[in-house]
């Protein structure tokens, strides 16, 4: 073919064929990140979505979830949740694991080598955010160390609320308790996150969240026959859109997004060590469903037994830590089921706290050329100076107030609420905007390639209707 028509050729055919991202360079002015050309990967699709939505079985969903259903008028609240879960929550799911899976890389990297350095400041927000999560959640974490230390020696069994309630209150205030039991969690998170992929994160997910769906439908079915319990499940089910308020919207929105672990980095990185030839739409189809499973099953286990114990569905975030151990007491082999619950809370949180312990890590290895080992140790210490706060404000920094709200409340609150929507907000502008070229590349050829075009308007016009909407509503 003489030069000249092969010059053609090319200008006409392969100009046009699907744009592939470059191969994922070492920022500049920085050393290579040791090992990147040899990036770990999922061992098995199932590893993965195990993983990805053990980040949201967790805490997320047996702690968050019941106690701000409660505070946000029970069944109204459950059904703008799932709105939020199967409309945004879906799509954001599948554009994330796209940017990590074309990339191979963590977010601010992925951002900057798809979209240029403007787009990296996205990543780097998206990581503090994350960080930010942890800081307080390893608090939470904290607990569930102690009370099982509690449940083994079975003082934490009691059908008396109210003493369980002094005794959580008086816990949560004592300073050297808290922080310690916040800095063995912490530690314990940091012990799989620097034993990779495969290792430490994917078998942690296969093994314990299976074990954790099982033992709470043990409890759901003592729960439900316990007197009164059948109030709390028509209150639960039951919605009453009246009191739903922009308060009420915001909430849901932002707990969509933290039990989907949406907008801090997380699943773009878990969507990096998937194969290139990983069924993208499928995973986020799956994740969602885990995590929506979870979250209800995790509301039928505790809100009926707080109806039938006369605890305030309000209670805020001890109510687990209250309403469980009343449940067990009055339970055959109580003391057994408790140590084993309280044991898989502790494994399943074990699996958010390295969902959000794993971006941060990342990001020194992707940016800075970081080995795990430095990066590990680095955010352990750092997570402990800027989390202790968050763990004394339960007790003598209890009186610190800015907004009208206790440090751990604040971080909650601007974490989840309001910078977690934000990363979300521009993860589909970017997704369907910037890059729409290349990420629609990800469905071609799969049985989802229908889902196209709908991808494209839940990501450039309902995410941001949402997101702004709510944003609005609640000021």
């Amino acid at each position: 073919m003489p030069r000249a028509v092969r010059v053609r050729f090319r200008r006409k055919y392969v100009s046009r064929s699907p744009i592939t991202p470059a191969a994922p360079a070492a920022p500049p002015n920085r050393s290579p990140a040791p090992g990147a050309a040899t990036r770990a990967t999922w061992g098995s699709r199932l590893g993965f979505v195990l993983a990805a939505a053990g980040s949201a079985v967790g805490l997320g969903a047996v702690w968050k979830f019941p106690y701000v259903v409660g505070e946000h008028g029970g069944g109204a609240f459950l059904t703008v949740y799932l709105g939020c879960v199967l409309t945004l929550g879906v799509a954001l799911l599948l554009a994330e694991m796209t940017i990590g899976r074309l990339t191979g890389q963590s977010i601010t990297t992925a951002m900057r080598t798809l979209g240029g350095r403007a787009w990296a400041w996205v990543g780097r927000i998206a990581t503090f955010n994350a960080f930010a999560i942890l800081s307080f959640y390893v608090v939470v974490g904290g607990w569930t160390v102690a009370y099982l230390l509690r449940a083994i020696t079975g003082s934490v069994l009691a059908s008396d609320t109210t003493r369980l309630v002094g005794e959580f209150s008086a816990f949560t205030a004592n300073p050297v308790a808290s922080l310690a039991s916040m800095g063995a969690f912490l530690g314990l998170t940091a012990l799989i996150v620097a034993a990779g992929v495969q290792k430490g994160i994917e078998r942690a997910g296969k093994w314990l969240m299976p074990a954790l769906f099982f033992l709470m439908l043990l409890v759901i079915a003592r729960a439900l026959t316990l007197p009164g319990a059948m109030a709390g499940v028509a209150w639960f089910l039951t919605p009453d859109f009246s009191v739903i308020t922009g308060d009420t919207l915001l909430e849901a929105l932002g707990l969509a997004f933290f039990s989907l672990s949406l907008g801090a980095g997380m699943i773009v990185v878990y969507g990096s060590y998937l194969p290139k030839d990983a069924r993208l739409a499928g995973s986020a189809v799956w994740v969602a469903t885990l995590a929506t499973l979870a979250c209800f099953l995790a509301g039928l286990m505790i809100l009926p037994a707080v109806f039938a114990f006369g605890v305030a569905p309000n209670a805020g975030p001890g109510l687990t830590f209250i309403t469980m151990p009343a449940i067990f007491a009055q339970m055959p082999f109580g003391h057994a089921i408790a140590v084993a619950f309280f044991l898989l809370l502790l494994f399943a949180a074990l699996t958010s706290a390295v969902s959000l312990f794993e971006p941060v890590t990342a990001f020194l290895i992707d940016e800075y050329g970081w080995r795990r080992g430095p990066a590990v140790v680095a955010v352990l210490v750092a997570t402990f100076l800027f989390g202790a706060p968050a763990a004394l404000s339960f007790g003598i920094w209890s009186d610190v107030r800015l907004f009208d709200r206790t440090i751990f409340d604040l971080m909650d609150y601007v974490t989840v609420n309001l910078l977690m929507p934000a990363g979300g907000l521009c993860v589909a502008l970017f997704v369907g905007g910037r890059i729409w070229p290349t990420a629609r590349t990800v469905l071609e050829g799969s049985r989802a390639q229908w889902f196209v075009p709908l991808w494209r308007v839940l990501l450039l016009v309902l995410t941001p209707i949402a997101i702004f909407g709510v944003w609005y509503q609640s000021l």
